[in-house]
Parts: structure tokens; C-alpha cells; sequence
């Protein structure tokens, strides 16, 4: 496979010298025409051209090198997967890729992309690197990675769904009306919208053309007077015709997107559904049509005058993350019918003789207990479809919301670590198993890690579980003031891992979406500068995920889900108002794992509490076997002596 693909780089440099103008490098993103972090099959370009699946990096070949961008949690998938003929560039390490091109290439060189998956942000901070030398990002008319991609997978026409009010707490009208609003207070005439997820929000619809999110391939224009949604026609039944029709909003073909955002700016774009235009030819020298730069893609943004551009964030990414009553609800139900499912499976998982023996609860060498015994073996990935079991008999359940993370021991040291079946690990006993994944409800997204041991723990990953745990519980105990920003609190999570010298390589939490995309934003908490642009308010939801991982040997993350929600402190210093958090994640923490004596008092009545609360808020989800494995499992902790 390896040398397949170092062939692929063969034929894409021909191209490359093919081209006119010949172009000096190709850049390969990970994103697909919307700027997605999740992409669908057949846009899985720089997977396909570099071999590394993880969902976050970028390619760059040039006629003599080939070299892939990633973060921190895919440093060691990334060395893992890459063959010879590729670099790692490490994120947050090595100069970014605009600067290494910059610095490396000649002058005058041509840098191709193709403009459908750039954002315009990305575009013009390219641009303005590589101004210095005179460099060129030329905007390509076909993806060359598609010339040569012979077996690239087809496009699946599957159907748009609506979304019902009973789980979206909003009519489209309303955010629409809201929507508009905004555009009036930003004097701008028309917004075009090319996130998924804030299609999908938008509109109250969903879809599936995306694995693990429940989105569809479309954008929206909105103006003052007319909506439109831009969508292979395949897909739309004649329930989401009439939908569509009676809230006012044009169905158009998806491709139709790049020629009306040409009518849009000039003035002439009409809708079917009333006829009329937003303005008059007099006016079209003040329009304004508002953007993303963060999610428009350079295709899009080339179509319309750069004086006419209003450059935003989208009034669309607040609401979505701010939840309504009704998304708060569905996402607490969610996670509890979720947390059942974690249990039944943990539970399970301490019950097969040819793994676990009980020995969630006993420190016994697993070793010992795989003698003489016949059966089928447990690997990651059989475990977690049984995992995937349990949640697929929950009501409301959709589907994953993201590849299961099931991985045993050195595996565990992978952040992203995605196993496949044939090569997959088999489950040890003695060895660390670190389980981070989630499902999609009706009602709600769920995101959950537990990391757990079935065997003999050595001192040192005790330690490393207890220091993660106490990061865990300081960002849940948290109270700030209203204005604070995720990246002022991840300091809380990893202090007590810095007090050991240890650290993790990601962020402390992310948002998570509504039976929508599991890592979603503005908001963040993280040492990323971005984690700087958006305070954290009420009814926000964001994770709780510290880690740490030694390449080689085992991983440790504890994730629950949390809703951002006004504090009830004593005082009110400066008249701002103070946040804290609510856990809605339901599932135990193993006890063995924890060393107590490294404990406050405050953090061990904390773990007692919620186990108190886990075993009350489950017990009605599960049978008499798994409430009592739930009742060990949950008894309180005390100081080691």
C-alpha cells in the first residue's frame, strides 16, 4: 500500500509539471467544500493521497517532497502511518505551512489549491506569506488528487430529514426572524451560510451524508425577504418539499450555489417562492453580504467584490451553541440513557471469563486468568461494536457520533487511536483500556471517555489516573465570572498534572452539538489562542477531557459532558455575574485507579457524590445484575491508609 501510494505522488507531480502555469507545490487539506472537520468518503482526499486517516492535517507536495501537517493528538498515529516519502510537520512545533513554503520555495513559485476547500482565512493568510517572494496561491479548476484517485467513492443520494420542534425547541421562522435581525443590525443585506451543522440548524433539518454526523451536503443564502437552500435535488422528499415551501425557503441545486452567489452580489438573485428581489439596481453598489471567512470557502468568496464583503463570524455559531431549554432537556436524557449503556457495557466487559473475571474490582494479575481458557477472543474492535449494541437498543438512537476510540495499552498513547479489525489489538487484561466514544439521539449528541484497568495497576498509572481525575474535578467545581474564556480555564485541568511535570497535548474541552456534530463551537477550552475569541456562557455545553499518555506503554482520558450555567455565589464582585458547571455524564470512575491519598478531602466527597447520584440516575435503566455491578462500582471511596 505504501508503495502505491509513493506512486500517487509520481503522478501527481506529473500533473503538477502538466499544469499550466506548472505548479511548485499542491496543498491538500483535510476539509471538504463546507471547511468540515468530519468528511465524507469520497472527500477523504489527503487520507487517500498521504495514508494517515486522522481528521485533522494538511499535505503539501512539491516536485521533491511530500510533507503532512497535524496536531498533538495525531503526532504518533501520524509517524505510525506515514511511509518514507513523507515528512511529519508537527503543529504548534514546526512553522506552519504557509511560512515553510515561504521559506523554501523559489520566488514566483505556484502554490495550487483547490478553492472549494480553503477557507477564505486560510486563503488570504497564504497570500499574505507569500508576498514577501512574490509566491502564488492559484485557485485550480479540477482537484488534481481526483485525477488520479480512479476509485474515489461515488456520491450516495441520502434523503434530508426533518428535524421536529419537539427536539429542535425552535420553529425555523423564529431563526430565521432572528437571523435576519442581525443582518439588518449589521446593515447587511444577505448572509451566505456554508457550515453544515448551521444549515442543518437553521433549517431544523438533518441528514446523513456524513458518517457519524447527522448533516447534509447544502448551503443556505438568506437575505432580507428570501431563503434558499442549495442541495443535490435527489435528496429532497416530497415532505421536505412541502416543509420548505410553507416556511418560505427556495430549494435549488447544490451545484446552482456558485452562479447565485455571482446573482447575489450583483444584485439579481430572485427567489422562486415569491418572485421578488431584495433590492433595486440603485442599491447594489451598498449591498452587503456577510461571511464567515472561518468557514467560506475562497470558491465562494471569489464570486463576490471584496468591498461588499462584511467579514464575520456567523450569527448563526451563538445560538447554535447556546442551547434552548428544550436541546438542555433532550441532551440530559440523552446522556442518561447513554451512561446506562457505558454501564451495561462495563459491566459486561468485568464478566467474560476470557477478560475481565471481575477483575474490575480485584487487583489480580490478568495473565493468569486467559489459562485454559477457550472462546472467542475479545479484540477492540469486537468490544466496541458490543458497546455500539447496548447504545443501539436506547431509544432515539441514530447512530455513532464519532469512530469508537477503543484501545488497550500502547494503543491508549494514540489520542485519536482508531482501530480496524484486522489489525486491531486483542483486550489484556493487564494492561490499561482506555474507551472515548459516543452516539447520536434524537434528543441529544453524547461524548464520553472512561478509562479503566482489569488487572494490576502499577503505582505510577495510578498516580497519572489520580492527577487526571483531580484536573476532571477542578474544571467541574469551577465558578468564574461571566466573560471568561475557555482558554483562561484550562489551566485548571492540567495544574495538577504540571505539579508532576506531566502534561497532555490537547484541549480540555470542546462543545457538542444538539443530535449535530460532537465537536462543535465557537467556544473551546484550550491553550490554542483561538480558545481567547469566545467567552463561555449560560446554556453552553462544552466537554471535560483531561489526559495523559506515554508513547509505548498506556493512555489515560476522563471525559464527561458539561453545561455552562449561572452560579449561585455568595457575592457578585464587579456586578458581572458568575458561571459554573453541571455534569450531565453518567458513568463511575473505577476505584482502583484512584489513589486516594492523593486526594482532597473536597475531590473525594466530590467522586462519592457522583457516584451517589450515577447509581440513583441509572438504577432505573438497568436489570438486577447490572444495578448491582453499578452498587459495587459506585461505593463511596475513602482515605487510604
Amino acid at each position: 500500500m505504501a508503495a502505491a501510494r509513493d506512486q500517487l505522488l509520481d503522478a501527481i507531480r506529473a500533473l503538477m509539471a502538466a499544469h499550466s502555469p506548472p505548479l511548485h507545490a499542491l496543498v491538500v487539506p483535510s476539509e471538504d467544500a463546507h471547511q468540515s472537520e468530519y468528511v465524507s468518503e469520497q472527500d477523504k482526499r489527503r487520507e487517500f493521497i498521504s495514508g494517515f486517516t486522522g481528521s485533522a492535517g494538511l499535505a503539501l507536495i512539491t516536485m521533491k517532497e511530500a510533507l503532512l501537517w497535524t496536531d498533538g493528538r495525531y503526532f504518533l498515529q501520524a509517524t505510525q502511518q506515514l511511509s518514507n516519502c513523507w515528512k511529519l510537520m508537527r503543529m504548534g512545533e514546526d512553522p506552519p505551512v504557509e511560512a515553510w513554503i515561504a521559506d523554501n520555495l523559489e520566488d514566483e513559485a505556484v502554490i495550487g489549491i483547490n478553492p472549494w476547500c480553503i477557507s477564505v482565512d486560510s486563503a488570504q493568510r497564504y497570500e499574505h506569506a507569500f508576498s514577501k517572494k512574490h509566491q502564488t496561491l492559484f485557485q485550480l479548476s479540477s482537484d488534481l488528487v481526483d485525477e488520479v484517485w480512479k476509485d474515489r467513492p461515488p456520491v450516495e443520494p441520502r434523503p434530508v430529514i426533518v428535524h421536529p420542534v419537539e427536539f429542535a425547541g425552535r420553529s425555523v421562522s423564529e431563526k430565521i426572524k432572528e437571523l435576519r435581525e442581525k443582518l439588518v443590525h449589521e446593515k447587511a443585506s444577505a448572509i451566505i451560510i456554508t457550515a453544515l451543522d448551521e444549515v442543518a440548524w437553521l433549517y431544523n433539518i438533518r441528514g446523513s451524508d456524513v458518517d457519524y454526523s447527522p448533516v447534509v451536503h447544502s448551503y443556505a443564502i438568506v437575505t432580507l425577504h428570501n431563503a434558499f437552500f442549495y442541495v443535490d435535488k435527489r435528496k429532497v422528499t416530497v415532505e421536505v418539499q412541502k416543509y420548505m415551501a410553507g416556511n418560505g425557503i427556495d430549494i435549488r441545486e447544490y451545484e446552482t450555489v456558485q452562479s447565485d452567489a455571482n446573482l447575489l452580489a450583483t444584485g439579481k438573485l430572485k427567489s422562486s417562492v415569491d418572485g421578488e428581489n431584495d433590492i433595486n439596481d440603485n442599491e447594489v453598489g451598498s449591498l452587503k453580504i456577510w461571511i464567515d471567512s472561518g468557514s467560506c470557502c475562497l470558491a465562494l468568496y471569489s464570486k463576490l467584490s471584496p468591498d461588499q464583503v462584511l467579514t464575520l463570524q456567523s450569527p448563526i455559531a451563538l445560538p447554535k451553541a447556546v442551547k434552548n431549554p428544550t436541546e438542555l432537556d433532550g441532551l440530559r436524557k440523552a446522556h442518561i440513557r447513554d451512561g446506562a449503556a457505558v454501564v451495561q457495557y462495563l459491566a459486561w466487559l468485568d464478566n467474560q471469563e476470557n477478560y475481565g473475571a471481575s477483575g474490575y474490582f480485584n487487583e489480580i494479575r490478568g495473565a493468569h486468568k486467559k489459562e485454559n481458557i477457550k472462546g472467542t477472543k475479545l479484540t477492540e474492535v469486537s468490544v466496541s461494536d458490543k458497546l455500539e449494541g447496548f447504545r443501539s437498543t436506547k431509544e432515539h438512537f441514530r447512530g455513532l457520533s464519532f469512530p469508537t476510540i477503543s484501545s488497550v495499552g500502547p494503543n491508549a498513547a494514540v489520542i485519536h487511536y482508531k482501530p480496524e479489525a484486522n489489525t486491531c489489538s486483542e483486550m489484556d487484561a493487564d494492561k490499561i483500556y482506555l474507551c472515548d466514544s459516543g452516539a447520536q439521539y434524537l434528543d441529544g449528541t453524547t461524548d464520553i471517555t472512561r478509562t479503566v484497568h482489569f488487572g494490576k495497576p502499577s503505582e505510577h498509572e495510578k498516580s497519572c489516573y489520580t492527577a487526571v481525575l483531580k484536573g476532571h474535578i477542578a474544571l467541574d467545581i469551577a465558578v468564574f465570572p461571566n466573560g471568561t474564556t475557555g482558554h483562561s480555564l484550562d489551566i485548571l485541568s492540567r495544574a495538577p498534572l504540571w505539579r508532576e511535570g506531566l502534561d497532555y497535548r490537547h484541549g480540555t474541552g470542546h462543545g457538542i452539538g444538539s443530535y449535530l456534530n460532537v465537536h462543535e463551537g465557537p467556544h473551546l477550552i484550550s491553550f490554542r489562542p483561538s480558545a481567547r475569541n469566545v467567552p463561555l456562557q449560560a446554556s453552553m455545553t462544552v466537554t471535560d477531557e483531561p489526559g495523559y499518555y506515554e508513547d509505548g506503554s498506556f493512555g489515560i482520558r476522563l471525559e464527561n459532558v458539561l453545561i455552562c450555567k449561572e452560579a449561585n455565589a455568595k457575592f457578585n464582585f464587579g456586578e458581572k455575574g458568575y458561571l459554573s458547571f453541571e455534569h450531565i455524564t453518567w458513568a463511575p470512575y473505577q476505584a482502583k485507579l484512584i489513589d486516594t491519598k492523593l486526594l482532597t478531602p473536597v475531590e473525594i466527597e466530590w467522586v462519592n457524590t457522583y457516584h451517589s447520584d450515577c447509581r440513583n440516575i441509572l438504577e432505573p435503566y438497568l436489570n438486577e445484575q447490572e444495578k448491582e455491578w453499578l452498587r459495587k462500582a459506585t461505593e463511596p471511596v475513602a482515605v487510604s491508609s
